[in-house]
């Protein structure tokens, strides 16, 4: 537990399922208040309230299409409605949607993977952006991937550009928003098993294939990624910005 963390209002963007849930839970457990933002978990998300509110603290379940410029900014403002204020965000929400290779690539399908991953954590981040200034320290994490960093497996060009792209954005948002005093980091995930990503894009062959090249032998798990969000957003008064922490078992340690 972070007791740092207690008594902060967090907004986490698809936050009732894999990655997300284990960091919305790891935030209850440390004593926030959470804005769950969800697009299908609904069941997932109303659990989660309900440990919140057994532990005394502000829950909220919100749904949304986060592509949509007017559901993203509404998202924000029912946030601060129900917490009273926002102090760290969490862009969690993404997809690799399918597997396409670039001779099977359409502009509707590119399109569509860039707004999921990277156009809808503009519009948050750009709604929230005012009621996270009107903190003295305020943060936001953004969720990467290793695919970012090596290019991905084949078939996953668009989801690889994006999170490559929310590299940049991290960097370029920590120069735009530090003055507010906000800070935005990123992290950046290798294979997480038990997640609905890997339970439908990845085979056990491809996943156990993978596992033999990571150095400590194992594959990652929500936890590990969930720890290293409320880190990088509990050092809220601290001196990382613009950083991406990179969180795969030492496939990719530059």
């Amino acid at each position: 537990m972070n007791n740092k963390l207690t008594g902060k209002n967090v907004l986490i963007t698809a936050g009732a399922q894999g990655i997300g849930e284990a960091i919305t839970k790891s935030f209850i457990d440390s004593g926030a208040n959470v804005a769950i933002h969800y697009f299908s978990s609904a069941d997932t998300a109303n659990r989660l309230i309900k440990y919140a509110s057994n532990k005394g603290q502000k829950a909220v379940a919100i749904s949304g299409d986060l592509t949509n410029e007017a559901e993203a900014n509404a998202l924000v403002e029912q946030t601060v409605k129900a917490l009273g204020s926002l102090d760290i965000l969490i862009n969690n929400a993404g997809s690799l949607v399918a597997r396409r290779l670039l001779n099977e690539m359409d502009a509707e399908f590119w399109h569509k993977v860039m707004d999921i991953n990277l156009t809808s954590m503009m519009f948050v981040t750009r709604a929230a952006s005012p009621y996270l200034a009107k903190q003295e320290n305020s943060s936001i994490v953004n969720l990467a991937s290793l695919a970012g960093r090596k290019g991905g497996h084949p078939g996953s060009l668009a989801y690889s550009t994006s999170k490559g792209a929310i590299l940049t954005l991290t960097r370029a948002l920590s120069a735009e928003l530090g003055p507010q005093g906000t800070r935005v980091n990123a992290v950046a995930p290798g294979l997480i098993l038990g997640t609905s990503f890997h339970n439908t894009h990845t085979t056990k062959e491809s996943a156990d294939e993978t596992i033999t090249g990571i150095p400590i032998q194992r594959a990652g798990n929500t936890d590990d990624v969930a720890r290293a969000v409320a880190y990088l957003a509990s050092e809220y008064d601290g001196f990382i910005t613009g950083a991406t922490l990179d969180i795969n078992g030492g496939v990719y340690n530059m």
